[in-house]
């Protein structure tokens, strides 16, 4: 099964996906937000094409834990999908994601790594990389 990964910015929106086995997750793509619908109907064609029976969505939590301004955008979009779309959506904790993306970019030696290899679809993979260990470890 593939699981689709979402990192729901306010112009971009990150897209990861996992391998078959869900062990992997990589960098697939950057959506253009300008056009709301426009953007939810690239990503359900990506669900289509790559056959995504999940999406996993990451939710900007406040540090404290609390649902934030940005959390409760990014549900708002996420509830403007089609209720036909066969991927069931889950929310995953994203605390702190694009911070350790560009830490991981940096230490990598190369600052402008993030730009030219989708820094967006970058933090969608590492939310979704996060979710796949999470189900090997509750699989034990």
């Amino acid at each position: 099964m593939r699981t689709l990964g979402l990192d729901v910015g306010d112009r971009r929106i990150g897209v990861a996906i996992s391998d078959p086995d869900e062990i992997l997750a990589s960098p697939l793509a950057t959506v253009i937000r300008e056009d709301e619908q426009k953007a939810i109907d690239d990503i359900i064609q990506l669900v289509h094409q790559n056959d995504v029976k999940r999406i996993v969505v990451g939710l900007p939590y406040s540090l404290d834990g609390s649902i934030g301004l940005q959390a409760n955008k990014v549900k708002d979009f996420v509830k403007k999908f089609p209720k036909n779309t066969k991927a069931n959506i889950e929310f995953w904790d994203e605390r702190l994601s694009t911070v350790a993306v560009d830490r991981l970019l940096a230490g990598a030696g190369n600052k402008k790594a993030g730009k030219k290899m989708g820094r967006d679809a970058a933090v969608a993979a590492f939310i979704l990389q996060g979710y796949l260990d999470s189900l090997k470890v509750s699989d034990q």
